[in-house]
C-alpha cells in the first residue's frame, strides 16, 4: 500500500466502489499528526483499545445496574452506530456491470474487516451465495475475553441493515471460529439469504444477550451472598 497516494474519500477494489467514513477527519489526522516526526502511531491503538473496553465494560454496568433495559438500551445504541456507519461508507456505493451480488458483499466485508475493524483478512467467495474471510489479526484479540466479542455484533448487524437497505442484497454471517477462544483467525462465513429470512446472527446476539443478563444477574447474587 502506497500511504503517500491514499485516497481519504474513496475506496475502490475489483470493481466495486465505497465511501471510506470519517473522511475530513482522517486527514486532518493526517496532517496534524501523522506527519509529525515525534508522533508515535501506535497511540492511536492504545486510545482505541481503551474505548473498546469502555464499551464492553459500559455493556456490563448497564446490565447489571439495569438489567434487559439497560442492556437493550445499549444494544440499540451500537447497532444504530453500525446502521449509520454503513449509510457513510455506502454512500458512494457502485458496481461495474456484471459484478455478482456475493462480490460487492466480500468487498463490503472486507472494508468492514481492514477499514472498520483495521484487520487484516484473507477474504475468499466460496459460491454464488457464499463467501468467508480470515482475520488474521484483531485489535482486541489481547485485551477481549471471548465472551465481549458480542459487543461488535451490534454494530455489525446496524452495518448489514444498511448494506440491505442501500443494495437490496440481504446478508447473513456466523463466525466459527475466534482468536480470543485461541485459533490462528476468527473465521466469518457470509450468505446471501432471500429477502424476509431472518438473520442467524441476530438471533445468536439475542441468545448471547440471555446469558450476559445471567452473568449479570448471578455476579450481584453472589456478592451480595
Amino acid at each position: 500500500m502506497d500511504k503517500n497516494r491514499i485516497d481519504d474519500r474513496i475506496w475502490n477494489k475489483s470493481g466495486v466502489q465505497l465511501s471510506r467514513h470519517f473522511a475530513p477527519s482522517t486527514s486532518k489526522l493526517r496532517q496534524a499528526a501523522l506527519s509529525r516526526d515525534d508522533y508515535d502511531p501506535a497511540r492511536l491503538f492504545k486510545w482505541g483499545q481503551m474505548m473498546a473496553l469502555a464499551v464492553v465494560r459500559m455493556m456490563e454496568g448497564a446490565e447489571k445496574a439495569f438489567g434487559a433495559r439497560g442492556q437493550e438500551v445499549m444494544n440499540n445504541v451500537l447497532v444504530d452506530l453500525g446502521r449509520v456507519m454503513g449509510r457513510e461508507i455506502l454512500d458512494s456505493f457502485s458496481i461495474v456491470p456484471g459484478t455478482k451480488d456475493i462480490e460487492a458483499v466480500s468487498k463490503f466485508v472486507t472494508y468492514i474487516n481492514e477499514e472498520v475493524w483495521a484487520s487484516p483478512e484473507i477474504p475468499k467467495i466460496l459460491s454464488d451465495s457464499e463467501c468467508i474471510c480470515d482475520v488474521l489479526w484483531c485489535p482486541h484479540q489481547d485485551h477481549y475475553k471471548p465472551f465481549d466479542c458480542r459487543v461488535q455484533r451490534y454494530i455489525v448487524q446496524g452495518l448489514l441493515e444498511a448494506f440491505q437497505e442501500k443494495t437490496g442484497i440481504v446478508v447473513d454471517a456466523r463466525f466459527t471460529q475466534i482468536i480470543p477462544k485461541g485459533a490462528e483467525t476468527c473465521r466469518f462465513e457470509i450468505r446471501l439469504i432471500p429477502q424476509g429470512e431472518g438473520r442467524d446472527w441476530t438471533q445468536y446476539s439475542s441468545e448471547l444477550a440471555q446469558r450476559a443478563l445471567k452473568r449479570a444477574a448471578d455476579d450481584s447474587s453472589r456478592k451480595e451472598g
